[in-house]
């Protein structure tokens, strides 16, 4: 009996690690020391409960296989500090329970989970959601004019609250530290997790105005890197395995540069970034196409993106983008992400009656409570041919949705496993043809996740899918 249990910890142990993510350098690395890209969604449910519930119009085991069909190997999940701390110092473990049903269902498939503390406005009194009640301080005064989102950031009450925070009133990082540190706790051996995001679109507060027109909030961003590596030495006190992410400044979204710089010298951290087009929104409501503006500062961000976390030694996420059913806006961004080497979470799965959010434009879904309902001309551009896993650093990376045209390169290094690429069969619809060099296909022909055995260490390896 001694000899079976000790049998079974040991596979627990070798299975959680063989689907752990740390970070090296710019990328994400899993313990066959592969380089992983990740292609995904964002699950965020904002009102209370704060968790999607097991329904149609939330996720269900039926959502997890839908996301394994298409080829999405990541979820980033909404966990909010209202629902893990409702009331002040005290931890609601059932919450958590209810999260977990979601990160299980995702583990059973191999999809991974980056467990995002995710908040914007605040809290329910601006029109927004995040943080518990008891832990909004404005003084207790009315609120005059509420837009709610976005415009309702540059109101003096949600700048307070901001102000606030950052500013550590009534000593709230500590609380806040504490609903993390439980949430590292419940999920410090879960595998296929991609870590933690420690907070969503931190925005400046009193300072949100001057930051934009200064092009740079260097400051406050000297202030966020203290919070969030505070936030960081809470978790690496339960969790020294997996991921910790940090986010830019929201303004970062619209391509202001950070100044995030890693004075702290953290190990085993990512940068979780999101680009979107300020202008965006308003032509969504007018009907139109993004602007061409959208074009420059998407690529600022990326470009920003990709400094700081040079800075931070950090790897890169665009963990947020889309919001719309704009195909140009949507085919540009990905296309920047490949030529780039970023992984990224699309912005939203569904709607999820998002307080904050632009509606069903942002799902993927015409219908959230049916599947079949899936808008096929968006799908088409994220589901991708791409690779998750490489033996080896990447190099250069392209996939054309319209041709179904795939072209990769990476310099082939020591790993435990093969390199992976999903080959989505609604872009090869007659198969696909393989031409490779510096490697050797392993798997069978016409499979959805194409392997490749490297032949030489060190050498350039090319790769090309083409319809046929």
């Amino acid at each position: 009996m001694r000899r079976l249990l000790l049998g079974l910890f040991l596979m627990t142990v070798i299975s959680q690690a063989w689907c752990a993510l740390h970070s090296s350098g710019r990328w994400m690395v899993d313990d066959q020391n592969r380089v992983v890209f990740l292609h995904g969604v964002n699950v965020v449910w904002k009102s209370a409960p704060y968790v999607a519930p097991n329904a149609m119009n939330g996720f269900s085991s039926a959502d997890a296989d839908w996301l394994k069909a298409h080829g999405f190997n990541a979820v980033r999940l909404g966990v909010l500090f209202a629902g893990v701390m409702p009331q002040q110092g005290q931890i609601n473990q059932s919450y958590l329970n209810q999260v977990d049903r979601i990160v299980q269902l995702l583990a059973a498939r191999g999809i991974y989970t980056q467990l995002d503390f995710h908040q914007d406005l605040y809290n329910e009194k601006f029109k927004g959601e995040g943080f518990p009640s008891w832990a909004v301080y404005d003084y207790g005064l009315p609120s005059f004019f509420n837009p709610g989102f976005p415009a309702g950031y540059l109101t003096w009450n949600v700048e307070t609250v901001y102000h606030n925070f950052w500013y550590n009133t009534d000593n709230i990082w500590m609380y806040y530290q504490q609903a993390l540190i439980a949430v590292a706790q419940k999920w410090a051996n879960q595998p296929y997790l991609a870590g933690y995001d420690v907070i969503n679109e931190p925005a400046p507060g009193y300072e949100y105005v001057s930051c934009f027109l200064a092009h740079g909030c260097q400051d406050f961003d000297q202030i966020l890197e203290n919070f969030e590596n505070t936030m960081q030495a809470g978790i690496r006190q339960v969790d020294t395995r997996h991921i910790i992410w940090f986010e830019p400044n929201i303004l970062f979204d619209f391509g202001i540069p950070s100044y995030l710089n890693g004075s702290a010298g953290a190990a085993n951290v990512g940068l979780s970034w999101h680009d979107y087009c300020l202008t965006q929104p308003i032509a969504n409501a007018l009907g139109f196409p993004a602007p061409a503006p959208c074009q420059d500062s998407e690529s600022d961000a990326i470009h920003h993106a990709l400094s700081t976390s040079a800075s931070l030694n950090a790897a890169v996420y665009m963990s947020e983008f889309g919001s719309s059913d704009d195909l140009s806006d949507i085919t540009r961004v990905t296309q920047l992400a490949d030529e780039n080497l970023i992984s990224w979470n699309y912005w939203a799965y569904k709607s999820f009656n998002d307080p904050t959010g632009s509606g069903q434009t942002e799902s993927m879904f015409n219908n959230d409570q049916n599947l079949a309902s899936v808008k096929s001309a968006k799908l088409a551009i994220l589901e991708r041919t791409y690779p998750q896993a490489t033996a080896g650093i990447p190099q250069t990376l392209s996939f054309d949705p319209s041709s179904g045209i795939f072209l990769y390169s990476f310099i082939a290094q020591i790993a435990q496993g093969p390199t992976v690429i999903y080959v989505p069969a609604s872009h090869y619809p007659n198969g696909y043809n393989v031409t490779v060099h510096g490697a050797t296909v392993s798997s069978a022909p016409g499979a959805s996740y194409l392997t490749l055995q490297n032949t030489a260490i060190g050498a350039l390896v090319q790769v090309q899918i083409t319809p046929r």
